[in-house]
């Protein structure tokens, strides 16, 4: 017996029902990349870290800067109720996402995280804007 097998695999069921589970709260950046390319924008894109220099600089082709800490009802309000909001961060080393996705969800908003944020997009060698 190898370390492979010494938990017993999940059942079949078990097993879509977590990645159903995970990928109702992730997408990843060649999802995104698609969507970004086809215009087949079904969600708003937020950077939710940094100065407004920094994003500037390098960001993600039409995002909106909306830092963590400024995500309020009343800023949230500027979408309809349905919006699906993306968020990503600066990348794994970073709980900006993570944060905002927390603050999205207790105001009752959509919201997916982007796991690897702009170290996963750049290792992936995306455009940035």
């Amino acid at each position: 017996m190898s370390y492979v097998t010494d938990y017993p695999a999940a059942d079949p069921e078990t097993v879509a029902a977590y990645y159903l589970q995970k990928l109702s709260l992730e997408t990843d950046c060649a999802d995104v990349n698609a969507a970004i390319q086809s215009g087949d924008l079904d969600f708003v894109l937020l950077h939710v870290v940094g100065s407004d220099e920094t994003f500037a600089r390098r960001h993600l082709p039409g995002a909106i800067h909306l830092p963590h800490r400024f995500i309020t009802e009343s800023r949230m309000d500027e979408w309809p109720d349905d919006t699906l909001f993306v968020v990503y961060c600066a990348g794994p080393h970073c709980n900006g996402a993570d944060r905002a996705a927390l603050k999205l969800a207790q105001l009752g908003k959509l919201v997916k995280v982007m796991p690897g944020g702009i170290t996963g997009w750049e290792d992936e060698g995306l455009p940035f804007a």
